[in-house]
């Protein structure tokens, strides 16, 4: 994420409701996410707040509330934790991880041909 924020998995819950839906008020937020996490609106109202720190989110006044929608993109968001992933645990290098899930079985026959589509596309990309 160039120059984008780092969103700790806490805070990851409230972006994936406001990429899904925004703006969203800290109550609409907290009906979305609270439960599933087992928080409290003021967990919630803590997350919105570092969030708006770090600028991954921006807010609206509207009436005595404010209303919540993204700045960080999600595509910038997935592509720096999937490289951080790679990088903590496979050198940086895609085919040992998915070794590692073909090994561990947990690769579907779906993924097996989505994965082989993919190649040949890029094979294909590559031919041109």
């Amino acid at each position: 994420m160039m120059g984008a924020p780092k969103i700790s998995t806490a805070e990851s819950a409230v972006m994936e409701a406001l990429w899904r839906k925004s703006p969203l008020s800290a109550e609409e937020i907290a009906a979305e996410v609270a439960e599933p996490q087992g928080w409290t609106l003021a967990t919630v109202k803590t997350l919105i707040n570092r969030l708006l720190k770090k600028a991954a989110i921006g807010a609206t006044p509207e009436g005595r509330r404010y209303l919540y929608h993204p700045l960080a993109p999600r595509a910038d968001w997935l592509a720096a934790e999937s490289k951080g992933l790679l990088d903590r645990l496979f050198d940086g290098r895609l085919a040992p991880m998915v070794s590692h899930l073909s090994q561990a079985k947990a690769l579907t026959g779906d993924d097996i041909a989505a994965l082989r589509k993919l190649i040949a596309e890029i094979d294909e990309e590559d031919a041109q």
